[in-house]
C-alpha cells in the first residue's frame, strides 16, 4: 500500500469499504487519476453502464456511421462502458494504456495509465490506432481538498496498487475481490464495522 509522491495516491485504486454508506460507491473500485492538495479525481472501473455499448456511443457521437459498426477492430469491440462516477455523467472519459497519448489532451497518471476526454481518442480506437487497452467511463468521482483524506481516515476506503489487469480485465464482477486480495485480506472477512488501529 505505498502512496505516491508526498503521500498522495494518484495512480492507485481506492476500494470502497462496506461501512462507507454511499450506495453510489457500494463495492466500488476507483482508479485515482489525480490526487493533490487541490482534491482528487478518479474513475470507477467496476460499475458497467446499463443499456449502452461502446459501439452505440460511437454511432451516437457520429464517430462512425451505423453501417460501419461491423468493421470495427477487435480492440474497439472490447472497450467496456462504465459508470465512472456521479460527477458530469453526460461526459465521457477514456482510461487507457500509455501506448497512446494525445499531446495536450492526455493526462498521464501512475502505473502507465492515461486519461483522455476528447473525441479524437474515440476516432483513433474506432480506426484501430488507439491504445491497446481502454475503457470508457461516463462521469467521474471527485473530492474537494481534504475530503478523500477524511473519508480514508473514517474507514471509507482502502487503497492498493493498480495494474492493467485490475483496470481493464473484462471480468468486472471479480475486480473488487481481487483488489481486496492484493492487500492480503479475505474479502469474506470484511465487516461493516471497522476500527482505527
Amino acid at each position: 500500500m505505498m502512496a505516491t509522491t508526498e503521500g498522495y495516491l494518484e495512480g492507485q485504486c481506492l476500494i470502497a469499504m462496506p461501512q462507507m454508506g454511499d450506495t453510489r460507491f457500494e463495492r466500488a473500485l476507483v482508479f485515482l487519476c489525480a490526487h493533490s492538495a487541490e482534491g482528487a479525481m478518479g474513475i470507477v472501473v467496476n460499475k458497467p453502464a446499463k443499456n449502452v455499448s461502446f459501439v452505440d456511443l460511437l454511432t451516437q457521437l457520429n464517430v462512425i456511421e451505423d453501417d460501419k459498426a461491423i468493421q470495427l477492430p477487435d480492440t474497439a469491440r472490447r472497450v467496456a462502458v462504465y459508470n465512472g462516477g456521479p460527477v458530469e455523467t453526460g461526459r465521457g472519459f477514456v482510461l487507457h494504456t500509455s501506448d497512446f497519448i494525445l499531446k495536450e489532451a492526455t493526462l498521464v497518471t501512475g502505473n502507465d495509465v492515461c486519461l483522455t476526454a476528447t473525441v479524437e481518442i474515440l476516432r483513433a480506437i474506432a480506426n484501430g490506432h488507439g491504445p491497446s487497452q481502454a475503457l470508457l467511463a461516463l462521469g467521474y468521482a471527485g473530492w474537494a481538498p481534504g475530503q478523500l483524506e477524511h473519508e480514508i481516515s473514517n474507514n471509507g476506503w482502502l487503497h492498493c496498487e493498480a495494474d492493467h489487469d485490475l483496470l481493464f480485465d473484462p471480468d468486472i464482477d471479480a475486480k473488487y475481490d481481487r483488489a481486496i486480495q492484493k492487500l492480503g485480506i479475505d474479502p469474506m472477512l470484511l465487516s461493516s464495522a471497522a476500527g482505527h488501529a
